[in-house]
């Protein structure tokens, strides 16, 4: 894990990447695609499938060979 010297060196590198213009941009979109994911989790967490009624009673079919 880069230490105090190494992240400016880190961030240097970057600026010059993707230049200051896209850094607002960049952050931006990192940001909703963490929300997007904690909120997908939440949702998979919180949703339970809900029995449907009438799946809950077999069905019962009587065959007759004619």
């Amino acid at each position: 894990m880069p230490s105090g010297p190494e992240w400016i060196i880190v961030l240097v590198v970057v600026l010059v990447v993707f230049g200051g213009s896209q850094l607002p941009k960049l952050a931006r979109n990192l940001g909703k695609a963490q929300k997007e994911f904690k909120d997908g989790l939440a949702e998979s967490q919180t949703d339970t499938p809900k029995p449907d009624p009438d799946a809950a009673a077999p069905r019962t079919e009587t065959r007759t060979d004619s």
